[in-house]
């Protein structure tokens, strides 16, 4: 395994950068997160990585970590949410985006992974989505999913030529500790903090899902994607390569809260037909990664950290 110096996370007290840390420290690798509008550093990282504060807008001090730290992999996970001006949100992200390939190409780093999504695939009716589909050219329903576009054309022309290696991270439908506990995105925490809460979740439809990754397993796999001796893809697909159904989740949570008023309809809110979800076949053939977490199993351990954690 290559261990020539310190892989840098940027985003890496986020949900997803968090957990990719942690499985990179325990893979053995030295490990530098970044951060910047999150102080708190969590419990599962202390002592375990060097925290920087981090603008990623900031090209100077972007470059700077590299005065401080030798620096031979790049996980560039660090982005915002967009708000009411696309702009402005397309300014801070691919600003980021950019000043991390000129740092990687600076610091001359063996790999730079980077952020791509599960969205990138919407308009394609073949399910399960693979990596070998076209990227269909149709409205995709939110900004973030046109940045992703973006970002993966950016970063491998910006490489070209470097002799450094990009891997870009179609990374599925994420959940887990540090996410917002109201997230829009993702169904899974917003519910069972309704429960937590002791109130009644709204009603879901048993027979609805798609795909689903509990943090912890994203994190390994964008972990041994980083660590790997060879890769032959540029491209690889990153969640649990299964969909995930109402039905699971409702069944996790009761098992965990017995007393839960929790309610099923019978079917799927749409009738007949299949919810998008990621294939893996690529990630697990390359880097042997099968993921450790199913509904069950990521529901309990959830739910046993938000009893001490806010998020």
């Amino acid at each position: 395994m290559p261990d020539n110096g310190a892989v840098l996370v940027t985003g890496g007290v986020g949900a997803i950068g968090a957990q990719t840390a942690k499985a990179l420290a325990d893979l053995g690798r030295a490990v530098v997160v970044t951060s910047h509008r999150r102080a708190d550093v969590p419990s599962f990282l202390a002592g375990r990585v060097t925290v920087e504060p981090l603008d990623t807008t900031d090209a100077a001090a972007f470059l700077a970590l590299g005065n401080r730290h030798r620096i031979t992999d790049l996980v560039h996970l660090a982005g915002s949410i967009p708000a009411d001006d696309p702009v402005a949100f397309f300014r801070n992200d691919l600003a980021g985006l950019l000043n991390a390939l000129d740092a990687a190409r600076t610091w001359g780093v063996r790999r730079f992974a980077v952020a791509s999504s599960i969205g990138n695939y919407i308009g394609r009716p073949e399910i399960p989505w693979h990596e070998e589909l076209a990227i269909p050219a149709t409205d995709v329903p939110m900004a973030i999913i046109a940045l992703n576009k973006a970002v993966e054309p950016l970063t491998t022309h910006s490489l070209q030529g470097t002799g450094i290696q990009p891997i870009l991270l179609r990374i599925g439908s994420v959940w887990g500790p540090l996410m917002d506990p109201e997230s829009p995105f993702n169904q899974m925490p917003p519910y069972i903090s309704a429960v937590l809460r002791g109130e009644t979740p709204k009603p879901l439809y048993a027979d609805d899902g798609g795909d689903s990754c509990y943090a912890a397993d994203a994190g390994r796999a964008i972990a041994l994607l980083t660590v790997a001796e060879d890769l032959p893809h540029t491209i690889y697909n990153v969640s649990s390569g299964r969909p995930v159904y109402n039905h699971e989740l409702v069944e996790a949570v009761r098992a965990l809260r017995p007393d839960a008023q929790l309610d099923l309809l019978p079917g799927r809110a749409d009738g007949p037909g299949e919810d998008p979800y990621l294939d893996i076949t690529r990630l697990t053939n390359d880097t042997g990664f099968t993921p450790q977490y199913d509904p069950a199993k990521a529901v309990a351990d959830y739910v046993a950290w938000r009893a001490d954690n806010a998020r």
